[in-house]
């Protein structure tokens, strides 16, 4: 843990911020948090400096694999996201022991995607590959793969799954492939994808109903429907039963390019299959009757979630806010937005920015700051530079004196400036706009420990 201590000597605020966590956290009886303990509060804390304090006061020898890289990517992600990434991986390289086992070092290793810093990670598993048992199990190898995967370096994946499998004999098995099928996915080869399966085939390893989900998701993504029923229809007759991620990638089609009464075709036949619709599922519908003008059916199906068995994740709050806002219907934008902040699932910045601009072009002036105080809230200060803008853009600042600037009364009007708002790009204020509601859905719940290294592609959120 030396080079965490390091860390924290060098953060700007931690060496402050550490007794105040601690205090807060622990008791003089219990020294340590337990991996249950620390778990709300990493979720709900923000501040990098804090959470790198959390961490600390873990009593690691508790956590599972599982939890600790749930610990681990909530930290780095925090890290990352104020672009301390030589701190977020002295925080990784610090829980590399020289002697790991395999699920704690492919925890380590998936936490490094949360960093976006996969070259680092394969720096860490060649380093801690020769001290582990041969053969080399593919968990820590699908962790890599995974880490790379999730930080969009689609290209890299074929060269290392080749190149490690033979440095380090492992044998690749299903989850391995279903990562370099997603890979050549999402790189648009779709010869090299069937490749992949044929030579599962060759080797005795059954595609299973994730790999079949990637390659139908990227057919009605490339708009070859027909395609898609082809692999739809091998897919059955191989006996894999598709599941929810794979009904999803079909109602995210009919959500996107048809209407509402396409998406619930879908849902019928989940139901018939005895698949039940997820949030994920209903977000696609309420998705569909908003750009079919059914707003209000939309928000008759975001109340009745509960009832229905499912509660909204953060991609619901953000794609329905962002809905509202572009009918104008500001005051359950406003509903929307509550809810997301209770439950510390406040949608990114573009989203936010669309609700503050219409509360404010409505007058609603008292209304929008105490937005814009909230959502400042959930963002270190570094990243704050876009809000400020906008602010000042709208006249919110304390220089104008809390009120929007009138209409007419100068060469940019307000309607102008309201047009022209969603359109900037602010190089600050990048990071906030890296849907927030993906760190969100992540930092919900943890993988489960057996699988934990399986970036199984389970449909857009």
């Amino acid at each position: 843990m030396a080079a965490l201590a390091t860390l924290l000597r060098r953060g700007r605020r931690a060496h402050a911020l550490l007794p105040r966590a601690l205090s807060t956290t622990t008791t003089g009886a219990d020294p340590a948090l337990t991996g249950s303990g620390a778990k709300k509060r990493l979720r709900r804390e923000h501040d990098p400096d804090r959470v790198v304090s959390l961490i600390e006061a873990i009593d690691t020898a508790s956590l599972s694999a599982a939890s600790t890289r749930h610990a681990l990517s909530l930290a780095a992600r925090r890290l990352s996201r104020s672009r301390r990434f030589a701190d977020a991986e002295a925080l990784l390289s610090s829980h590399l022991p020289a002697s790991p086992t395999e699920p704690h070092l492919a925890a380590v290793l998936c936490s490094y995607a949360s960093a976006s810093l996969p070259e680092k990670a394969l720096s860490a598993f060649r380093s801690a590959a020769p001290s582990l048992p041969t053969p080399i199990s593919p968990l820590p190898f699908n962790a890599l793969l995974s880490a790379f995967l999730r930080c969009r370096r689609h290209h890299r994946i074929p060269v290392l799954f080749a190149e490690l499998s033979k440095e380090f004999s492992i044998t690749p098995n299903a989850t391995s492939y279903g990562i370099l099928v997603k890979a050549y996915c999402m790189t648009r080869d779709d010869a090299k994808a069937q490749q992949v399966l044929d030579q599962m085939r060759e080797q005795g390893i059954s595609p299973t109903t994730s790999i079949y989900t990637s390659l139908i998701d990227s057919m009605y993504k490339q708009k070859k429907t027909e395609e898609a029923e082809r692999l739809w229809k091998e897919m059955m007759e191989s006996g894999c039963k598709p599941d929810v991620a794979t009904y999803n990638v079909k109602a995210m089609y009919r959500g996107l390019h048809g209407k509402p009464d396409e998406v619930l075709l879908v849902m019928a036949e989940m139901e018939a299959a005895g698949v039940k619709p997820d949030t994920i599922t209903y977000n696609f519908l309420m998705t569909s009757y908003c750009r079919d003008g059914k707003v209000e059916d939309a928000k008759r199906l975001y109340h009745s979630l509960a009832e229905k068995g499912c509660s909204a994740n953060a991609a619901t709050y953000k794609h329905m806010l962002a809905e509202l806002c572009a009918h104008g219907d500001f005051d359950a934008g406003l509903g929307i937005f509550k809810e997301s902040l209770k439950r510390h699932k406040v949608p990114d910045f573009k989203t936010m920015k669309g609700l503050v601009e219409g509360l404010a072009k409505e007058g609603r002036v008292t209304e929008a700051k105490e937005v814009i105080v909230e959502v400042k809230k959930q963002f270190p200060e570094n990243l704050l530079s876009g809000w400020k803008k906008l602010e000042k853009e709208l006249g919110l600042d304390s220089d104008s004196q809390g009120t929007p600037q009138p209409e007419g009364t100068s060469e940019e009007t307000l309607v102008e400036k309201f047009a022209t708002a969603e359109t900037l790009e602010l190089e600050e204020s990048s990071a906030e706009e890296t849907a927030v509601s993906v760190e969100s859905s992540e930092d919900e719940m943890p993988a489960p420990e057996a699988s934990m290294s399986e970036e199984v592609p389970r449909g857009p959120a």
